[in-house]
Formats: structure tokens, C-alpha cells, sequence
């Protein structure tokens, strides 16, 4: 396919694909599923070849969240059985994550429910950092703890945090019908603050939400503005008890649609397949590696995703290899653009007084 070629030509030289050639590629037959994959692949290998970094995901504090996004099954007036719990003491996290370090997780991602973490949250985060480091040095950290506040990158930063994650999740224009009680740009502004602090932006969207193409588009045009260097699609879970329960509306073959979608716009950057992919990729998994470079090993925040001896076997079967504490991720000329943090190397906060 003419386009195809086109959009393949574009990411190798970092173009941007107009909304149009984005949206066809949305609107592919099934027939050429195939095709859209292999090219997409041939973006994917250029930058990252065949390695796939495993992210491995640390609950902090689960549910009772006075947000209403409507996809969470942690939300304000959610009846979702999930489980509810405060702030897991650093020690307890960290034995948590050495779980999923030990079966090949490069990268921790320390998640808390809630709007977003107050001084005295963030101290605990840097104790939990600090927790984690000790037995793992060189593993990577994220933190996801909500809209953060001034001042409060940068302390994650001089905590030792590598990277901050918050997520756009939709296109602008639709924000409201799915959330109330923050706005699109509270979002913006969090990632650009995190960027700002020195810390490597990660932001991505969810798909199943009811958008239309047009948003789905637009959505992943916005991030290639915002310019993360991560970006988690992930795949509505439509969990009962939440306004967007119904919502079974995804296809396996529009899940590797969406994902090389994003890899045609996002070219050059961590695309990772996130929560969701188990019930709607189901057998064609395998195929999102030849898309995406990175996925979340085991499980979520409050659903179990695919057993971790499961993902690892997927990952060798596809051909594929997991990426090593000592590799970056970034191709080198995104590495070389950074600029490094003025921080320490995971350095305690002072007491919280």
C-alpha cells in the first residue's frame, strides 16, 4: 500500500503523518492487517530492533479516589470490588517490586490513587524510592501519583525518581465527558512540570472509551507535540460498577490498528502496549510486539493481567528479547537531546517537619 510506504518513509525521518494518513490507517481492512503490522515493524526495528522492555507496575494505595474519571474503577461512587488500602509501607513495596525486577522488569512504576500526593505523600514516595534502590540500583523508577504540585517534580527528582507518568488518556475536545473533576490541561501541565523538574515525561492515552477515530488521532497528535519519551496505550477494562462498564467495543485487529497508529506518529519513541491487552489483544499479542517495544510484565492496579512466566514465553516465541539494565531504551538521538537532571543519584528528602 502506497500509503503505507508513506507513513514508513515519514518515521524513519522523524516527519509527522498528516491527520488524514493517521486516520487511514485506522480505516485499513482486515485484509491488510498484515501489511499495517509489517510496516510499522519496519519503524519499531529501526529505533528500538527487537528488544522489549518490561515495566513492572506497584500499587501504593489502592482506591478511594475523589477523581470521577469515568474509565477507573478506583473513582468517586465506583461499586467496583476492587481492593482499598492506604499507603504500603516502603519496605513492603519495595519486596513487591523486587518481584518483578527478578523476572526481568527494567523499569518500576509506583502508582497512588488520588488527585495528586500532598508534601508528606511524597516523602513516603522517596523513602519507598530509596527502599527500592538499595537492592536494585540500577533499576529504573517511575512515579504516578496524580497532578502534581509546585515544587513536587522536582523533589521526585532529587529522590531519585527517573521518570513521571501521567496520562492524557483522551483528545482534548472529549476530556469533560469523561472526567469532571480536573481538566485536559491540569494533565498538560503535570507532564510539562515533570519535564521542566528534569524527569523523563511518560504520558499515553486509553482506547475503548466510545472515541471516534477523529479522537484517537487527535489524541496521539497531541503527545507527538507534548514529545514524552514513553507512551503507554492502553485498553479500556471495562469494569462493572463504572459508568463505562458497557463498553466492549474493541476488536483485536482495531487494538494493532491503534498501536500502529501511534507508532506511525510517535515514531521514535517507548510505545508500550498497558493495561487491557490480555482481553482484547487475546491471541494476537504476539503480533502488538511487532508494533510496540515495551509492555507491563504480570499485573495491573486492580485486575490481574497475564501470568509473568506467560509474558516472558510470549516475548521468546515472537522472537523478541528483553531489554538489559545497562541498555537504553531511547534511540541515541533523543538520548543525546536530553538534558541531564541537577539532582543526586537518589538522595533521602529530609524529614517531612
Amino acid at each position: 500500500m502506497q500509503l503505507l510506504d508513506t507513513l514508513v518513509g515519514k518515521a524513519l525521518r522523524r516527519e509527522t503523518p498528516t491527520r488524514e494518513e493517521a486516520l487511514a490507517v485506522l480505516r485499513t481492512e482486515d485484509d491488510d492487517l498484515l501489511d499495517v503490522v509489517a510496516a510499522a515493524f519496519r519503524v519499531r526495528h529501526h529505533y528500538f530492533g527487537r528488544r522489549v522492555k518490561l515495566n513492572y507496575l506497584v500499587n501504593l494505595k489502592s482506591g478511594l479516589c475523589p477523581e470521577d474519571c469515568s474509565y477507573c474503577s478506583q473513582r468517586l461512587g465506583s461499586r467496583a470490588d476492587v481492593l482499598k488500602y492506604t499507603w504500603l509501607a516502603p519496605e513492603e513495596a519495595a519486596r513487591t517490586a523486587s518481584a518483578g525486577i527478578s523476572a526481568g522488569a527494567k523499569r518500576v512504576c509506583l502508582v497512588a490513587s488520588g488527585r495528586g500526593p500532598s508534601d508528606r505523600d511524597i516523602h513516603r514516595v522517596a523513602d519507598t524510592i530509596a527502599a527500592i534502590r538499595r537492592d536494585n540500583p540500577g533499576v529504573e523508577v517511575c512515579a504516578c501519583l496524580g497532578l502534581l504540585g509546585e515544587g513536587q517534580a522536582e523533589q521526585l527528582g532529587e529522590a531519585g525518581a527517573d521518570a513521571y507518568n501521567h496520562n492524557l488518556n483522551t483528545a482534548g475536545d472529549r476530556y469533560a465527558d469523561i472526567c469532571t473533576t480536573h481538566t485536559y490541561q491540569d494533565r498538560v501541565g503535570t507532564v510539562d512540570q515533570a519535564r521542566a523538574a528534569g524527569l523523563s515525561p511518560c504520558s499515553g492515552l486509553i482506547a475503548g472509551m466510545g472515541e471516534s477515530d477523529e479522537d484517537l488521532v487527535d489524541v496521539a497528535l497531541s503527545l507527538r507535540t507534548l514529545d514524552p519519551d514513553s507512551v503507554p496505550v492502553n485498553f479500556l477494562m471495562p469494569f462493572e460498577g463504572t459508568p463505562l462498564e458497557s463498553e466492549w467495543t474493541l476488536t483485536p485487529q482495531r487494538c494493532l490498528r491503534i498501536l500502529a497508529m501511534v507508532r506511525f506518529v510517535c515514531p521514535d519513541v517507548e510505545v508500550r502496549i498497558g493495561g487491557g491487552r490480555e482481553i482484547h489483544l487475546r491471541s494476537l499479542q504476539p503480533l502488538a510486539l511487532h508494533i510496540a517495544n515495551s509492555l507491563f510484565l504480570g499485573d495491573y492496579l486492580t485486575s490481574e493481567g497475564q501470568p509473568g512466566a506467560a509474558d516472558l514465553a510470549m516475548i521468546r516465541d515472537a522472537g523478541f528479547r528483553i531489554e538489559g539494565t545497562g541498555e537504553t531504551t531511547m534511540p541515541a538521538h533523543r538520548k543525546d537531546a536530553v538534558t541531564p537532571r541537577k539532582r543526586g543519584a537518589g538522595t533521602a528528602l529530609p524529614p517531612n517537619v
